[in-house]
């Protein structure tokens, strides 16, 4: 078998230039691709996703909206030397002739009271109940799991156990309730396994607070 002319037999290496860049200057940086830095104090928990509230917020602005143009409405009437609105002579007279013990004044005064305390518990609650804040592994990134997709996963992982006939999940912030009807096996044997694969399961998850297990097990009522 002939070598091919030229190749003398051997294989030369091309020579390869390695050209550093600078990442000041335009050029590619590895690090770019490497995501976002990690958190440096390994904890991964955050609070609660705080909610946006559009249709309280919307209410009031709307309310206030209307108050305001037609407020500014009568003023402006009043300054062009037209007589007031009849609704606000009206409410001038009611409220220079009604005493404060009066019923209505008192309506009015517990329903102004109701809706400035409901504003105050939505502006320092955060609301989001049906998003579990999930472990934060990187500083830019945060996600969370709906409630109803974790029971989901919850059941899922209970029905893969030998011996379990039916599950019913139900997660909160702080307990995930799991009751299971078992139609074979031995009950402590079924809930030994279930414990030990929804712990896991539960790990799994991701979550900022992992919610208490609470597993209940038990047969069906129906013979036959």
């Amino acid at each position: 078998m002939s070598e091919p002319q030229g190749s003398e037999g051997t294989t030369q290496r091309l020579p390869v230039i390695e050209k550093e860049t600078d990442p000041g200057h335009g050029g590619y940086d590895p690090a770019a691709d490497r995501g976002p830095a990690p958190l440096v104090d390994g904890d991964g928990k955050d609070g609660r996703f705080w909610s946006a509230r559009r249709v309280p917020a919307g209410i009031v602005a709307v309310l206030l909206l209307v108050g305001a143009g037609a407020l500014l409405y009568d003023i402006t009437a009043v300054r062009a030397k037209r007589p007031a609105a009849h609704w606000r002579r009206e409410l001038t007279r009611q409220l220079a002739e009604r005493p404060l013990d009066d019923t209505w004044v008192l309506v009015g005064a517990g329903i102004a009271a109701a809706l400035g305390l409901w504003l105050m518990v939505l502006a320092l609650t955060p609301g989001l109940r049906q998003v579990l804040p999930m472990r934060r592994t990187h500083a830019d990134v945060r996600a969370g799991l709906q409630r109803a997709a974790a029971a989901m996963v919850l059941r899922d992982r209970a029905m893969e156990v030998s011996g379990v006939q039916s599950v019913r999940v139900r997660t909160s912030r702080t307990k995930a309730d799991v009751r299971v009807v078992s139609h074979f096996r031995e009950l402590d044997d079924v809930r030994a396994d279930l414990d030990a694969v929804l712990t896991d399961a539960i790990t799994g998850l991701g979550l900022a607070r992992p919610p208490a297990l609470s597993l209940h097990v038990g047969r069906s009522g129906r013979k036959g």
